[in-house]
């Protein structure tokens, strides 16, 4: 006798619920695709949160600690909504010793946020990164997807006064 297991139920109508169900769904819902099940949510709706790490948990069969552990050892996946714009300073080790830190510190200073948050209103989510892969142009930082190098701080919050401004 073999029991069935019965899968969730949508959290919502929201049609990018479909999407991330027939991502499961292709997979049988095993186990081993939780990573790829975690992209189709994060690529759906921006970010995992709760009620989506539940909804994946249930589908897969999966302890909900499972799921929060994959999705908090990978950096590529958002807890939280990002802001309409990002700036990912480098905090490689050429980064660090040419600034980093006082690029982060005039990020919180001038915006009030640290890494891994976003502003109140949305505008800026700011992360860090191991390292951009320019340690040539030391210290670095990549905003709304455009590397900047040999930054200082006060070039820094130009650049990123000049993108949130759009």
């Amino acid at each position: 006798m073999t029991l069935l297991q019965t899968r969730p139920a949508l959290p919502s109508d929201d049609k990018r619920w479909k999407l991330v169900n027939a991502t499961m769904r292709r997979t049988g819902y095993a186990d081993h695709s939780l990573i790829e099940a975690l992209h189709s949510v994060q690529e759906s709706f921006g970010f995992l949160d709760e009620t989506a790490m539940r909804f994946v948990a249930g589908s897969l069969d999966l302890p909900l600690s499972k799921v929060y552990g994959v999705a908090t050892f990978y950096h590529l996946f958002q807890l939280k909504p990002k802001g309409r714009h990002a700036c990912v300073v480098c905090t490689g080790t050429a980064c660090y010793i040419k600034g980093a830190g006082a690029l982060l510190g005039a990020i919180e200073e001038r915006f009030g946020v640290k890494p891994g948050e976003t502003t109140e209103d949305d505008l800026l989510s700011v992360l860090t990164a191991r390292c951009v892969g320019a340690c040539g142009l030391a210290s670095a930082a990549v905003v709304d997807g455009q590397l900047l190098g040999k930054l200082t701080p006060e070039k820094l919050m130009e650049r990123i006064e000049l993108e949130t401004a759009k």
